[in-house]
């Protein structure tokens, strides 16, 4: 039969002094990997989101513009559920005249 023993390491302070040495490596590492790959994969994903945003209008212009195309040629739609409505003023009560007692 085979036995299985643990091995116990004990601490001491050149083992402490290396991880903390290997700790402050892969942050140096890290922030200098972050500078030079970080802004290249933000401006990827910025032109990506771009190129979304075209596609959505093109897809929403081509839509609308297939659904006027279609209905009657005599006819002219004007879509005003986006037309931005007048402001309202807000009317907090009657105008009272007065006049003043000597």
């Amino acid at each position: 039969m085979e036995k299985n023993y643990m091995i116990m390491q004990e601490a001491s302070f050149t083992n402490l002094f290396k991880t903390i040495m290997w700790i402050i490596a892969f942050y140096y590492i890290f922030k200098f990997l972050a500078r030079i790959f970080l802004p290249v994969l933000v401006k990827k994903a910025v032109e990506k989101a771009g190129e979304n945003f075209q596609r959505q209008q093109q897809y929403s212009q081509d839509n609308s513009w297939q659904q006027t195309r279609n209905n009657n040629n005599d006819e002219i739609i004007i879509n005003t559920a986006n037309a931005k409505k007048p402001r309202e003023t807000k009317k907090v009560g009657d105008y009272v005249d007065y006049e003043e007692i000597d």
